[in-house]
C-alpha cells in the first residue's frame, strides 16, 4: 500500500474508530452492546488460540521452568547464606558466654587483690618489637595504659606492657625467654626469679638452695619498686619440678604457670596498684584432698569350751 494522503486519512478514521469501541465498551460494562461480538469473535478464533497455545506452551515453560530454578537457586542461596549466619551468631554467642567467663573470673582476681584494672582484648599476637611471645591488645595511651604496667587476667600473671600507642599496646607474655619477674612461694614466702621458656614450663630460682619446696606449691609475683612493672600478689603458677639442689647456692623449680597464653582473649590491665600486699589472698583455695575411710580390723578368737564336732 502507497503511503498516500488518502491511506493516511483511513488509518486516522480507523483509530478513532477503535478508540470509540473501547470507550463505549468501558462504560457499558458487563452489558457493553459489543459483548456479543466479543463472544462471536472467542469463538471464531478460541480454537486457533488453543492450537497456537499448545504450540507455544513447551517453550514458555522451559522459560517458566529456567526462571523459577534461577529463582530456587538463589532460594536455596539465600537459605544457605541465613544458615551460615546463623552459625556465626551462634558461634558468637558461644564466644561471648566464654568471655563473660573469663571478665568474671578477672574481676574476681582483681578484687582478691584489690587491683585497679582497665579491660582489654587481645587483638593480635605475634612478633613485634623484637619479641618472640607477644599479644597486641585493644587500649592504649588514650585509655591510660603505659609502659611497664602489670597485665593479668582470671587465672594469674600474663605479662608487662612493653610498648604503648594511641590506641593498642604490646604486652611481653611471661612465656618469653626475656622475661623475668620476682616471685615468692606461698606460705614459705621463698623468694625467687622467674623465666619464660616459650612454649615449656617457667624456670624459677629461688635463692635460699636450701629451700624445702615439693610438687604443687604454688608462686605468686613479689612486687616491684613502686609497683613497675609488677604488682605484688598476682598468681603465678604451680612447681610441677623441683630439681636436685647439688650444693649449689641456688634451688632450681619447673613451674607449670596459672595462664593459658595460647588462648588469651580478655585480660586486664593493673592500672592502680593495691595498697598492701596481698599476699595469697589472690590464689585460688586449694580442692581439698578426700580423707581416706577409716578401716576397722575384727579379730574372732574361738571360745575354748567349744567341741570340734566328730
Amino acid at each position: 500500500m502507497r503511503d498516500t494522503r488518502e491511506s493516511r486519512l483511513l488509518l486516522v478514521l480507523l483509530v478513532a474508530i477503535a478508540f470509540a469501541l473501547i470507550t463505549v465498551d468501558i462504560r457499558g460494562g458487563e452489558r457493553s452492546p459489543l459483548d456479543g461480538a466479543r463472544h462471536a469473535a472467542a469463538s471464531a478464533f478460541g480454537p486457533v488460540e488453543e492450537g497456537v497455545a499448545s504450540a507455544v506452551d513447551p517453550v514458555g515453560n522451559a522459560i517458566a521452568a529456567v526462571r523459577d530454578s534461577g529463582e530456587r537457586h538463589t532460594r536455596i542461596s539465600e537459605l544457605e547464606r541465613e544458615n551460615t549466619a546463623l552459625k556465626q551468631r551462634l558461634g558468637s554467642d558461644d564466644r561471648n558466654r566464654g568471655r563473660v567467663r573469663d571478665l568474671d573470673a578477672m574481676l574476681k582476681t582483681a578484687g582478691a587483690g584489690q587491683y585497679g584494672i582497665k579491660g582489654a582484648q587481645v587483638v593480635a599476637i605475634g612478633a613485634a618489637q623484637g619479641f618472640s611471645w607477644t599479644v597486641t591488645i585493644d587500649c592504649g595511651a588514650n585509655d591510660g595504659i603505659k609502659r611497664d604496667m602489670t597485665v593479668l587476667n582470671g587465672d594469674g600473671l600474663v605479662g608487662r606492657v612493653t610498648t604503648v600507642g594511641p590506641s593498642t599496646a604490646t604486652v611481653l607474655l611471661a612465656s618469653d625467654p626475656k622475661f623475668t619477674v620476682g616471685t615468692r612461694m606461698e606460705k614459705t614466702g621463698e623468694i625467687g626469679f622467674a623465666n619464660g621458656q616459650g612454649d615449656r614450663s617457667l624456670r624459677v630460682e629461688l635463692l635460699n638452695g636450701k629451700a624445702a619446696v615439693r610438687e604443687g606449691d604454688r608462686l605468686v609475683t613479689f612486687g616491684s619498686s613502686k609497683d613497675k612493672p609488677f604488682v605484688p600478689g598476682v598468681p603465678v603458677g604451680e612447681v610441677s619440678r623441683v630439681e636436685p639442689a647439688g650444693g649449689g647456692l641456688t634451688r632450681t623449680l619447673q613451674v607449670r604457670p596459672f595462664v593459658g597464653f595460647s588462648k588469651l582473649d580478655v585480660v586486664g590491665v593493673v592500672v592502680q596498684a593495691p595498697r598492701t600486699d596481698p599476699r595469697d589472698t589472690v590464689l585460688p583455695p586449694k580442692p581439698e584432698t578426700p580423707k581416706p575411710a577409716p578401716t576397722v580390723t575384727v579379730t574372732v578368737t574361738p571360745s575354748a569350751s567349744a567341741k570340734p564336732r566328730d
